[in-house]
């Protein structure tokens, strides 16, 4: 489904260069369910960000099935970014001026799809995280738990293959935390859709498939759980 070979990330000013990543080379299986793992500032973030073509390695290659990613313009990077993945951040980033349906159907609205059929999609992907009963409520209006479904069912309108979420846990108890991971591991088992996960929550991690350390950068480890 991804993978990444030799990746290095190098943040330059006129004074200081930075190795965000070193040598970095991952495999991601067709329906796995990854952890990514490693303390504060040793690349997580940066890492998850490629693998979503947010941002470019300084060097090395990304394949996302089979296909290359190389040259590609702005454009059609973000129709590809659109089209194949899902994005779940641990602040939400919702936008509280539109309802939870409208939110949920932004990605949407890139696509040649009609109105009707974005509310539809919208309205099953909200029935798929169990809000169904708040599509006209706005984000204000929700606890931090169901600010999180809304944003999972963002990340899923579009019916990606692959799913990345930035500490999607992280701003939440644990009973709100159990909670996400299991809406999570119903897309992986249920949908088949791959799913990247970096957490600080170790207990977390171990109810993926596998999980892969980082420190300063560098893949340090991986644990196998069980197979995808």
């Amino acid at each position: 489904m991804l993978s990444l070979s030799h990746i290095e990330k190098i943040y330059r000013t006129d004074t200081v260069e930075t190795l965000a990543l070193n040598n970095i080379s991952l495999e991601v299986a067709k329906g796995e369910f990854l952890s990514i793992m490693g303390p504060s500032g040793c690349g997580k973030s940066t890492l998850l960000n490629i693998m979503g073509l947010l941002d470019e390695p300084t060097s090395g290659q990304i394949t996302i099935e089979n296909q290359v990613i190389h040259g590609y313009s702005d454009k059609a990077l973000s129709q590809f970014r659109n089209e194949k993945i899902g994005f779940i951040f641990q602040s939400y980033h919702l936008i509280n001026d539109l309802p939870v349906l409208d939110n949920v159907e932004l990605p949407l609205l890139y696509r040649q799809v009609s109105a009707k059929e974005r509310r539809k999609l919208a309205s099953e992907a909200l029935e798929k995280v169990g809000l169904s009963n708040r599509m006209k409520h706005y984000p204000t209006q929700l606890s931090g738990g169901q600010k999180q479904r809304v944003a999972i069912a963002r990340a899923i309108v579009g019916r990606p293959e692959l799913i990345l979420a930035d500490e999607p846990t992280g701003n939440l108890d644990s009973a709100m935390g159990h909670e996400i991971m299991e809406i999570l591991e119903q897309l992986n088992t249920v949908d088949r859709t791959t799913i990247v996960m970096v957490t600080h929550d170790e207990g977390m991690a171990k109810r993926t498939h596998r999980l892969v350390r980082l420190f300063d950068g560098a893949l340090v480890s991986s644990n196998q759980f069980y197979t995808a």
